[in-house]
């Protein structure tokens, strides 16, 4: 080919090479990643910009890096810029005119720098962004000062991130140029008062006050807000405005982890929607209302001085008639409170209600007929109370037309609602653990005339898919007890002593969990279960794994404090292909007979949880850390220590010297004395 051929072809596929290369023409931009118009120079060490990339680059990535100045011409080359991004580099400011050619960019992060180091300079080059619309400023040591200096004249603003700063107290200046701001978020600073600081803010929407130090949000009045979370605060009160009668937008409302006592007073008119509560010690006082033997108790709590220009605030406490509109509410989570009692109608002013957490509580009894709970509901958790009594009729458990999960764990019962779960038409999954609860025999289900009965009726539960019976001090599962079901996850752990093989093996095409853990179970044969994918038989003193165990697809196995001091190879290998995840801890394994456990560790795809906690004893019953023992002692094809060989040689030797000497003493005295002569009594010279 003659050269000038070869030239042209060159020169003409040099723009290609350029184009499908643009990082690699420059050094300084070896790191960086082009994906269409979006440049990625995360983690590449760059001290600045890069200054060789296409000038139709919309998003710039630099995360990770040391830039600790952005300079007025970092940005010059790229007029088209929509997105920046500059989190966990170093930066101390940002220069006056950096964002002069960038009247387009929309998205900025600047999350975990120093820009409190300057702040001022930074503010002014933030103010010459017209189109600037979220902002990221979280992990930057801003106090309230810098904060509101750099918000400045940011009047287009829709998305401000202030997290992880160390703002104390907000104020009507904090924010007062954000006319547009929908969301922001404030949680992890150290607030602790806020004092009209959202009135500039027609629009906030989400708003975040999570982890911080505020004491009571009272005079709520913000009726555009529809997310509001201050959880993991110290709040003692929420009180919204009770004289507004406009109709508040807020749909979730997350007041969990804080120091609440009172149901929170809620607006009189709202769209509430998911109510939060949990971890507080909020108790209902009703009975306090109209108690007339006490004594200098008063009713009302008042609030002075909430604002210069807000009159002060009288909150009548043991109303609970007072606490606001809660028509909407789907979601109540009161889990971890102090709750005794439902007030009288409080559940039937929540008509909308499906999913009721009251679990860790001090509910004693739960009268489900005359609370009247909505049909709309499907998850009902009142675990770890001290219920001792349920009462429900037909009629009540029948317009539970919709329940599908059921949880009265860690309570007191003794007694249930005769056919409480067959009633229920959609219930799937039912926990009764720690309970002194027995199942019924189909003869005394049907006998049963009482409105309650000590056994638990599981006939006509056709949808029943899962049943958690952990500890109910169970001896004896009648055969016919899960006739009927198609039963997936059944948790029989707990119950001493337990005999349930007959009535389990009726569930081997459906079961996909069975917990038999600390049942001191001996011989239970597991083939049939061929849809079985979880199993505990922890706690049990199994001295072998069952070989049944290797003729199905196990996925999860528990073998915790039982007496394996080995797993076979051919055992190990088979689970080696099936298993992914093992928990082993609690055994007294071999150390010379661990072959499994580098099985185990080799195939890669078994997890072993506590793998550093799975011990072994040797020869000498010293314990060690399976992982960490060197088997040089032990030899590898019979898996039998030298020890063993010393220990066994020694007796040996002593007892054939023992021999020796006796049968010289017996039979050659005299040449044994010569010999002690001869050796030991040496003549001494004077």
């Amino acid at each position: 080919m003659p050269l000038h051929g070869f030239t042209s072809i060159l020169l003409c596929s040099l723009p290609v090479w350029i184009i499908l290369n643009p990082v690699s023409s420059h050094p300084q931009l070896s790191q960086c990643q082009l994906i269409q118009t979006t440049a990625l120079c995360n983690n590449g060490k760059l001290s600045s910009v890069p200054s060789g990339l296409p000038d139709y680059i919309e998003e710039l990535q630099l995360n990770y890096n040391h830039i600790q100045t952005l300079q007025d011409d970092s940005l010059l080359f790229y007029p088209l810029l929509h997105s920046l991004s500059l989190a966990c580099n170093s930066l101390d400011k940002l220069e006056s005119n950096t964002f002069q050619a960038s009247r387009a960019l929309q998205r900025l992060n600047l999350a975990n720098n120093n820009l409190h180091a300057g702040y001022q300079e930074t503010s002014h080059a933030l103010r010459t962004m017209p189109a600037l619309r979220t902002l990221d400023l979280s992990e930057n040591m801003l106090n309230d000062e810098m904060a509101a200096t750099l918000l400045t004249n940011l009047t287009f603003l829709e998305y401000l991130n202030l997290s992880g700063n160390l703002l104390q107290r907000l104020d009507e200046t904090s924010f007062r140029d954000l006319h547009q701001l929908k969301e922001l978020n404030m949680q992890r600073n150290i607030l602790f008062e806020i004092d009209g600081a959202f009135e500039s803010n027609p629009k906030l929407q989400r708003l975040n006050l999570a982890f911080n130090n505020l004491p009571c949000l009272t005079d709520f009045h913000m009726t555009q807000l529809v997310v509001l979370n201050a959880s993991h605060n110290v709040l003692e009160w929420f009180i919204s405005r009770q004289d507004l009668n406009d109709t508040f937008l807020l749909e979730t409302l997350d007041l969990s982890e804080n120091k609440l006592l009172f149901f929170p007073f809620l607006p009189n008119h709202s769209h509430l929607r998911n109510l939060y509560l949990s971890h507080n010690s909020i108790r209902f006082y009703e009975h306090l209302a109209n108690n007339d033997t006490l004594t200098n108790w008063t009713t009302t709590v008042e609030f002075y001085n909430l604002r210069k220009y807000q009159r002060n605030m009288t909150a009548r406490l043991w109303d609970d008639g007072l606490h606001g509109d809660i028509s909407s509410v789907e979601i109540l989570d009161l889990k971890g409170n102090q709750v005794v009692y439902f007030p009288e109608g409080f559940i039937q002013k929540m008509p909308n209600l499906s999913r009721l957490q009251m679990c860790t509580n001090c509910l004693e009894t739960l009268n489900m007929t005359s609370e009247q709970f909505p049909g709309s509901l499907y998850e009902l958790d009142i675990s770890n109370n001290r219920l001792s009594q349920i009462v429900a009729d037909e009629r009540t458990l029948t317009a539970l037309g919709n329940l599908t999960y059921f949880n009265l764990s860690l309570n007191n019962l003794e007694q249930l609602p005769s056919g409480l779960f067959s009633t229920l038409p959609s219930l799937r999954s039912v926990d009764l653990s720690y309970n002194n609860i027995d199942i019924c025999l189909s003869e005394e289900a049907e006998i049963s005339g009482n409105a309650t009965s000590a056994c638990v009726d599981l006939r006509n539960a056709g949808l029943l898919r899962q049943l958690y019976l952990k500890g109910c001090n169970l001896q004896r599962i009648p055969q016919s007890a899960f006739a009927g079901l198609l039963l997936t996850h059944l948790e029989l752990s707990d119950n001493t002593g337990l005999i349930a093989h007959q009535s389990i093996q009726g569930l081997s095409r459906t079961l996909q969990h069975l917990g038999l853990g600390n049942t001191h179970i001996r011989e239970f044969d597991f083939s049939h279960f061929q849809s079985l994918k979880s199993l505990n038989i922890s706690g049990n003193s199994l001295a072998h794994l069952p070989q049944s165990l290797l003729n199905i697809d196990l996925k999860v196995l528990d073998l915790r404090d039982n007496r394996l001091s080995t797993i076979p190879s051919a055992q190990a290998n088979i689970l080696a292909t099936k298993l992914h995840t093992l928990f082993l801890t609690g055994n007294p394994f071999n150390c010379c007979q661990a072959e499994w456990f580098r099985t185990f560790e080799t195939t890669g795809t078994i997890n072993m949880v506590g793998r550093s906690d799975v011990k072994c004893e040797d020869l000498f019953q010293t314990t060690h850390r399976v992982e960490h023992f060197q088997s040089h002692v032990c030899l590898e094809e019979s898996g039998e220590s030298v020890f063993w060989y010393i220990l066994l040689f020694i007796p040996i030797f002593l007892s054939f010297l023992g021999i020796s000497v006796l049968t010289l003493i017996t039979f050659k005295p005299k040449l044994l004395q010569k010999s002690i002569k001869k050796k030991c009594l040496k003549p001494t010279s004077y």
